[in-house]
């Protein structure tokens, strides 16, 4: 029987929302505080060993691993298990790299990895002695996405992975994002963090200084780092290292090397570091750079700028740090699922939730070795009191019709225990040779040995923490590797910019979009011509932008200084190397200079025959690209006009050569973000193409020809207006 259950529509939504944004965090985008690790990642590296992809075994193929790993664990996708997989493998996002990868697995300039189908991977050797050894004594197992199998809900990784490789995701309404440290020195503050649980984060930091990228460079803000890792929130300063290398022969250039970049420049912030060197040389703002190279290779970064002689190399680097990213700000947010809930964690924090977890391993591990132990030394001490009473032993099996009454007899008449017994039964005859019974005493003692140290382990918290120590010095001895990344307090940057010399230029388009600026005195001379021929002249200041509207209900934003000047016989530059337009079909409508604009409003027109009054104020904004208006689907803007003329009339004028003239005052000033109102009557198909204002025009065009405004009559807004026909 179906039975139906109200409930506020708006509750149901609030709980979804909540129930997905909580799945996002917890199960998707934010890793968690005990292995570092986020459930895509936890689930690529298991699968992996699973399908024995070791170090010592040759790499399997990358599709392989994804449909296994998507198959049994985590069904979201391929391409973010894929993408997951390329991560783990590339040496300059990970501070210590999980995977091996063989083949293309993309660069350090932004290439892509090739497609799985073409690659191979396998497990580290770290990866394996270091996140998933003692995988089936430590933690606990949750059964997969549909219960078919079972998963570790986390791996026993042995260091703060948080630390070490860092992380980055995007959430509902969250983020987090850590840097990646030195493995050595996570080790050495773990080991101090053990040893006393009372250190502070000053002291801390003077044996874990701060990050270490894997691009290395140089955290030029060192004195930032305490309050950072105090709050677990706030913002680096990476440069990259920049050398000079002077020429050794009179006609050899000098150049700057950059051989090490800020991390945040990783993929196709190189490229963009390139384009904006060069655009600052074609700006005179870099004249001593004479050429530019990437002559990166395997062996690792450098980009060459040769200068001309005598060159200000200090100029030229301040200039770089302040102009392009080879100066860069990383946020830092150090957010992690602790205890099952998004925590943003300080440094000890961090280490806090680390040493709980190796604790609870530990324990785990201990007492599974000492059950195990237990179980060992019963079958030995059986074993080798068995040795004494063999004849017996023996006896009894003769004279036994089956194995359970063998066994019942050898545990009633000689007092072995079950386990013992089922031992002895399965023991092999050469085991009573004299030098196997000594071999078994001798493996007895050491299996007593071991007991008494895992007791004490157990119940010691001392010999628990020595444990700790023990490993963690053993990783860092086998794995540490040299810090990268260099820390200090560095100068800021300073440049000044070069004084502006105003002057006002004209700035034409063409039908086909290619515009430039012309020197005022050139159009003075040619004022007629180049009226005739370009769609928009605009006279402007060269120190002021250019607003440009078009018919999808954008305003792009240009500054004058960066539109090429041209001479009259110059083509121009194409308007979409300036602006990113949504189509082939945007269309400009109307360009005006910012300082033209201020204190005035604008009037939008759309073929709908919705109207609005819009002040200028709402367009001041420093995005090259906003929304000027609201469209309704299927509508466009046909005209965006100023109103820096004294209060007046408007005309629209439709496709259907009706023309409606109604005063200003009946327009209403909204929001850009509103659609308008109806400003005309509009009959079945019908469009309004046009719309004028009197006062900026004595002549209005329908079909291309003039119609005199005067002559039309004043009615008013929300009219059919008149049927005309032009003179």
């Amino acid at each position: 029987m179906e039975k139906i259950i109200k409930t506020e529509y708006g509750e149901e939504m609030q709980k979804s929302y909540l129930d997905y944004s909580m799945s996002v965090i917890t199960a998707r985008a934010i890793p968690d505080a005990r292995d570092g690790l986020k459930p895509v990642q936890r689930r690529v590296l298991y699968d992996m060993s699973e399908l024995r992809t070791t170090h010592d075994k040759p790499h399997k193929k990358s599709a392989r691993i994804v449909g296994d790993a998507m198959g049994k664990y985590h069904p979201h996708g391929d391409s973010s298990i894929y993408e997951t997989l390329v991560v783990m493998s590339q040496a300059w996002k990970k501070g210590m790299p999980l995977v091996d990868g063989h083949g293309n697995f993309g660069s350090i300039e932004g290439d892509g990895a090739a497609a799985m189908r073409y690659t191979e991977a396998r497990l580290r050797k770290f990866t394996e002695d270091v996140y998933l050894k003692d995988l089936d004594k430590t933690v606990e197992y949750v059964p997969n996405y549909d219960g078919d199998t079972v998963e570790p809900e986390v791996l026993p990784v042995r260091v703060p992975n948080l630390l070490i490789n860092g992380a980055d995701g995007i959430a509902v309404g969250m983020s987090t994002s850590i840097p990646p440290h030195n493995l050595g020195e996570v080790c050495d503050a773990c080991i101090a963090y053990i040893k006393n649980r009372d250190i502070t984060i000053p002291e801390l930091l003077r044996i874990m200084p701060g990050p270490d990228f894997p691009t290395g460079g140089i955290v030029a803000n060192k004195s930032d780092l305490q309050l950072i890792y105090m709050t677990g929130i706030g913002k680096l300063k990476l440069r990259g290292k920049v050398e000079v290398e002077l020429g050794r022969r009179k006609t050899d250039k000098d150049k700057l090397i950059i051989s090490e970049i800020p991390y945040t420049m990783i993929g196709a912030g190189i490229g963009k570091f390139l384009e904006d060197v060069a655009d600052l040389v074609e700006k005179k703002i870099l004249p001593e750079i004479v050429d530019i190279s990437n002559q990166s290779d395997k062996d690792g970064m450098r980009i060459v700028l040769e200068l001309k002689k005598d060159a200000d190399i200090n100029k030229i680097t301040n200039i770089l740090y302040k102009k392009t990213k080879l100066e860069d700000t990383f946020g830092v947010n150090m957010l992690a699922i602790a205890h099952g809930r998004p925590e943003t964690l300080d440094l000890k924090g961090i280490l806090s939730n680390y040493l709980d977890f190796q604790y609870e391993n530990q324990t785990k591990k201990y007492n599974v070795l000492l059950a195990k132990a237990l179980d060992k030394q019963e079958v030995e001490e059986g074993l080798i009191r068995a040795c004494d009473v063999i004849d017996d032993i023996i006896r009894i099996i003769r004279t036994s019709k089956t194995r359970e009454q063998a066994k019942e007899r050898i545990m009633g008449d000689l007092g072995f225990t079950e386990r013992q017994t089922q031992a002895i039964l399965e023991m092999r005859l050469y085991k009573l040779i004299g030098l196997e019974v000594d071999a078994l005493i001798a493996e007895n003692k050491e299996t007593k040995k071991n007991i008494k140290r895992y007791r004490e382990i157990l119940k010691s918290k001392d010999s628990m923490d020595d444990v700790l120590i023990k490993d963690l010095e053993e990783i860092k001895k086998e794995y540490a590797i040299p810090r990268r990344t260099r820390l200090e307090d560095a100068a800021e940057a300073v440049y000044e910019e070069p004084a502006i010399e105003e002057e006002e230029v004209v700035f034409v388009m063409d039908k086909f979009g290619y515009c430039k600026t012309i020197d005022r005195a050139v159009y003075d001379r040619n004022a007629e011509i180049i009226e005739t021929d370009y769609k928009f002249v605009v006279p402007v200041w060269n120190i002021d932008k250019l607003c440009f509207f078009t018919s999808a209900g954008n305003m792009h934003s240009v500054k004058v200084l960066d539109i090429p000047a041209g001479k009259m016989k110059d083509k121009g530059t194409p308007l979409d190397n300036l602006c990113k337009f949504s189509s082939d079909k945007e269309e400009i409508l109307a360009v005006h200079p910012t300082a033209e604009m201020d204190g005035h409003s604008m009037v939008f027109v759309t073929a709908d025959g919705l109207v609005k009054k819009v002040s200028c104020t709402e367009f001041e904004t420093n995005n090259r690209t906003v929304a000027s208006t609201k469209l309704a689907d299927g509508d466009k803007l046909v005209s965006v006009i100023l109103i820096n003329v004294p209060e007046t009339d408007i005309v629209f004028v439709t496709d259907n050569d009706y023309v409606l003239r109604f005063p200003m005052s009946e327009v209403s000033e909204m929001k850009k973000t509103s659609k308008g109102e109806k400003g005309m009557k509009l009959g079945k198909g019908e469009s309004v193409v046009s719309a004028w204002l009197i006062g900026a025009t004595n002549a209005i065009k329908v079909r291309g020809r003039d119609l005199q405004i005067g002559r039309l009559s004043v009615s008013h807004r929300y009219g059919r207006g008149s049927k005309v026909r032009p003179q």
